[in-house]
């Protein structure tokens, strides 16, 4: 369990268009653009005691972020997929009142863990540890350190990453961004990967019952083609269910209800003259605007490089205490698959934007 952010379109997405990866090896020599964010969180969430503390250190430093990033990132390069982070930067202003909300929250399932710990309940301890994960600058810097270490190219975004990722693969720098969310549709992101960092056999919540989670990519043209709207139609039903931007929504439209008033009275306002109840913090033109045209940059460079065996020995083992051993023996994994990657034809070493 964990507290996303983002807009849920999922059940307005008919099965027809979601096309399910059965091998990460179908993926073999594409770029994908993670949203760092989104993927940090998800290893944050999963990789957990059974009680539900989180991985650390003897300084008691959360390491669990550094953990799945170390050894899911060469999971994904042995499968011959290339992948490039996307950092958020300085989110937009009308998204600080989803952020306020969702540290409240997390404070709230703080509180509710230490209380299950007290009285012995490891299960429902551990969901509430998973809801109350927090990401600090100290732990995303670690995570750059990492990531450049291992050879691993990232980029910083000026605000949202999901943007930001969008952006590189309507340019044709990355085939697709990966992500749990799906705003990268509503960027304008030709394809969005879910489950990428997180496929494999997961636990249900609640349930001593365990599924085979796999990566599902969504094609927006083919999703727009098969609902008969435009992307402008999309943003607005985003905007009737609610978005980061505007959270509540309107009161009992959800994404069906959503869908067909769009689709039936063409957008966004016309629709609102329907439900005059209907009240936004900030005009729709402006969170429009944030979706069709957000703060993104060109400047960046991507090339997969040899690992600094002695760099990612200094972060892990002599930073935050990871075992030498299985260290050593997950570098030598990460420079055969570099140097695999390295052998296919997939221009490595181009693209400095500007």
């Amino acid at each position: 369990m964990m507290v996303y952010m983002g807009v849920n379109i999922r059940d307005i997405i008919p099965a027809e268009c979601v096309y399910v990866v059965s091998d990460l090896r179908e993926l073999r020599n594409r770029v994908i653009a993670i949203d760092a964010y989104n993927a940090l969180y998800q290893f944050l969430a999963a990789i957990r005691q059974p009680d539900g503390t989180p991985l650390m250190d003897s300084r008691g430093r959360v390491t669990s972020h550094l953990s799945g990033l170390f050894y899911r990132t060469i999971n994904l390069l042995e499968s011959g997929i290339k992948p490039v982070y996307v950092f958020d930067g300085k989110p937009p202003e009308l998204k600080s009142r989803e952020i306020s909300e969702r540290m409240a929250v997390r404070e709230e399932a703080r509180r509710k863990y230490e209380e299950a710990l007290a009285q012995g309940d490891i299960e429902t301890a551990r969901r509430y540890a998973q809801i109350s994960s927090h990401l600090t600058s100290d732990m995303v810097k670690a995570s750059k350190d990492l990531l450049s270490a291992m050879g691993i190219p990232w980029v910083q975004a000026p605000s949202e990453g999901e943007a930001q990722a969008a952006y590189m693969v309507i340019w044709g720098d990355a085939w697709a961004v990966a992500s749990q969310d799906y705003d990268s549709l509503l960027f304008g992101s030709p394809r969005l990967i879910r489950n990428l960092t997180i496929s494999g056999r997961r636990k249900l919540p609640k349930k001593e019952v365990y599924v085979e989670i796999k990566p599902e990519v969504v094609e927006l043209d083919v999703l727009l083609r098969t609902l008969k709207i435009s992307r402008d139609q999309l943003v607005d039903i985003a905007i009737l269910i609610g978005t980061d931007y505007n959270p509540d929504g309107v009161r009992g439209i959800g994404p069906k209800t959503a869908y067909q008033l769009v689709k039936t009275h063409g957008n966004l306002e016309k629709v609102l003259k329907l439900t005059p109840e209907a009240k936004f913090p900030v005009p729709p033109d402006e969170i429009r605007a944030v979706f069709k045209n957000p703060p993104v940059t060109r400047d960046y460079t991507l090339e997969w490089r040899n690992p600094d065996f002695s760099r990612v020995g200094e972060v892990l083992v002599e930073e935050y205490e990871f075992s030498e051993d299985r260290v050593r023996n997950a570098l030598e994994r990460l420079s055969r698959a570099l140097r695999d990657t390295k052998q296919q034809d997939v221009g490595l070493s181009k693209w400095l934007k500007k």
